[in-house]
C-alpha cells in the first residue's frame, strides 16, 4: 500500500480522555509519570492493522497528536517505538471500574483513576457504566460523571438500569428496579447534558417500548439487556429502535432451538452485540458463532469491568452488592444458604479481552481490531475521531507484540504506558 497523508496541522487533538493471563500488562505510576512526556514522531509495526487492510510491515507518521501519514514498508526515518502488531486504541462501551477504583461508587477522583487504570491497558476511550440504584443516586452520579466528560475524562455515559427484568437481574441489586418510564428517562438524560450514550432496557416490561423510542428520538442507544424476553417480543423492540445488545448471552433468557429468545433475535436483527470475551462468560465456541453471525461490523468487544480488575482476590463492591473475587472472577457474595452468587461484571481489561479473542477463540486479528475500536467508535459517534489507524485521526494507537501482549499504549499521540515488569493481581 502507498503512503496516504493530510496536511500537517489540519485538526488536532482531542481531550484525553476474567483471570489475568500470564505475561499480564502492569504500570506503576511512576511508570505512568516517566512515559507522559513522550511524543513520537514515527511508529513503526511488523504489521499495522488499517480499514484497508494489514500493511506488512507498516509506519504511521504522528504529529499534533493525530497521524498525519502512513505507509506499507521501512519507515522513512528510525521509529521512535516499535512493535510487532500496532492496532487502533481499544474503545470499551461496558465498563464499570478498574484498579481499585469504579464509576458506581466514589467521587470524582475515583472515576478518573479508573479511566486511567484502563488507559494505561490501552482503552483510549471509554464509556464509563452505571448499575441500578435508586433514581435520585443515578441523577446525582450522572450529573457527576457528565462534568468529566467535559474534561476529556470518558467519552460518555452508560445507564445499565434501572429498566431490567428482576428475573434476569444477575448483579443488578433488584431492590432498585423499576418500570421502564419516559419521565424517569428524560430526567435522567437531563442530568448527562448529552453524555448519555447507551440505556439497556428490557424490552418486555410494560413502558419499554416507549422509552425505547423515547431514546432513540434522543439519540441515545437503547440496548436490549437483562431481559427474558421472548425472541419475538425481542424482534419487536428492535423494530422499536433497540439497536444494541448488552452483553450478548450474559444476563438473558438462554438461546433455545425452539425458543431462540433474546440472543437469537438480536443475532437475526444484525444489531450491533456486545461480547465478553475474558475466557469466564462466554465459551469460545459462542463466541465464534457470535461472531460470524454478526460479521465484523456488528460485534463490540467489552470488559465489562468493575473494581477489581487488575487487583487481587478479595471481597469489592458493586454498587450496593458485595462480590466475592476469587481466581480472577468475581461473583456476588455467597447466600446465606451457601448457593455460589452471580457472576458480577469482570476483572478482565481490553487488552485481555482482545489477547483472548485472537489467542483463544480464533478470531482474525482484523476483526478483533474493528470489535475493539472501529464498531464501537462508530455506534458512539467518533468515527470523526478515532477508531481506526488512517491519516486525520487521532493517534491513539496500541502496540503488540508477537503473543498479542500490549507493549505500548498511545492516546492523542502520547505514550502513556508501556511495558514493565509483571507484578502479582496485574491485572
Amino acid at each position: 500500500m502507498t503512503p496516504s497523508a493530510v496536511p500537517p496541522g489540519t485538526g488536532g487533538p482531542p481531550p484525553s480522555g476474567g483471570p489475568a493471563p500470564s505475561g499480564s500488562f502492569a504500570l506503576s505510576s511512576a511508570s505512568i509519570e516517566a512515559f507522559s512526556a513522550f511524543e513520537p514522531n514515527i511508529v513503526a509495526a511488523d504489521r499495522v492493522v488499517t480499514p484497508d487492510g494489514v500493511l506488512t510491515p507498516g509506519w504511521l507518521r504522528i504529529d499534533g497528536g493525530r497521524i498525519r501519514a502512513l505507509g506499507e514498508g521501512e519507515p522513512p526515518e528510525p521509529a521512535a517505538c516499535h512493535g510487532q502488531w500496532a492496532l487502533p486504541g481499544f474503545i470499551d462501551m461496558h465498563v464499570h471500574g478498574g484498579g481499585g477504583a469504579s464509576f458506581t461508587e466514589g467521587g470524582p477522583d475515583d472515576a478518573r483513576r479508573a479511566a486511567a487504570f484502563h488507559r494505561a491497558h490501552g482503552t483510549t476511550r471509554i464509556v464509563a457504566s452505571l448499575v441500578t440504584a435508586p433514581v435520585g443516586e443515578l441523577e446525582g452520579r450522572t450529573a457527576m460523571l457528565a462534568a468529566l466528560a467535559d474534561e476529556g475524562v470518558i467519552d460518555g455515559i452508560h445507564l445499565e438500569g434501572p429498566f431490567l427484568s428482576e428475573l434476569r437481574c444477575g448483579a443488578q441489586d433488584p431492590r432498585y428496579l423499576t418500570a421502564p418510564d419516559v419521565a424517569t428517562f428524560r430526567q435522567l438524560h437531563a442530568a448527562a447534558r448529552g453524555w448519555l450514550k447507551v440505556i439497556t432496557i428490557a424490552p418486555e416490561l410494560p413502558g419499554a417500548l416507549d422509552v425505547i423510542r423515547a431514546a432513540t428520538a434522543a439519540g441515545v442507544i437503547a440496548a436490549a439487556g437483562h431481559t427474558d424476553a421472548s425472541a419475538e417480543v425481542t424482534a419487536a423492540a428492535v423494530g422499536a429502535g433497540i439497536s444494541h445488545a448488552t452483553h450478548l448471552f450474559s444476563g438473558m433468557r438462554p438461546f433455545g432451538h425452539r425458543a431462540p429468545g433474546p440472543a437469537g433475535a438480536l443475532l437475526d436483527s444484525q444489531v450491533t452485540c456486545e461480547i465478553i470475551a475474558d475466557g469466564v462468560h462466554l465459551h469460545d465456541i459462542a463466541i465464534r458463532l457470535a461472531a460470524r453471525a454478526l460479521g465484523p461490523g456488528n460485534l463490540v468487544l467489552i470488559t465489562d469491568a468493575m473494581t477489581a480488575a487488575g487487583m487481587p482476590d478479595g471481597a469489592y463492591r458493586l454498587g450496593e452488592l458485595d462480590v466475592t473475587v476469587t481466581d480472577g472472577v468475581a461473583r456476588l457474595a455467597t447466600t446465606p444458604s451457601g448457593a455460589q452468587g452471580a457472576i458480577a461484571g469482570s476483572t478482565a481489561t481490553m487488552d485481555q479481552v482482545v489477547r483472548h479473542a485472537i489467542t483463544a477463540a480464533g478470531l482474525p486479528v482484523p476483526e478483533v481490531a474493528a470489535a475493539a475500536s472501529t464498531t464501537p467508535a462508530r455506534r458512539l459517534g467518533l468515527s470523526a475521531e478515532t477508531g481506526a489507524l488512517r491519516p486525520g485521526l487521532s493517534a491513539d494507537l496500541v502496540l503488540l507484540d508477537e503473543a498479542f501482549r500490549l507493549t505500548t499504549v498511545m492516546a492523542a499521540g502520547v505514550v502513556v504506558a508501556g511495558r514493565v515488569d509483571d507484578t502479582p493481581g496485574g491485572g
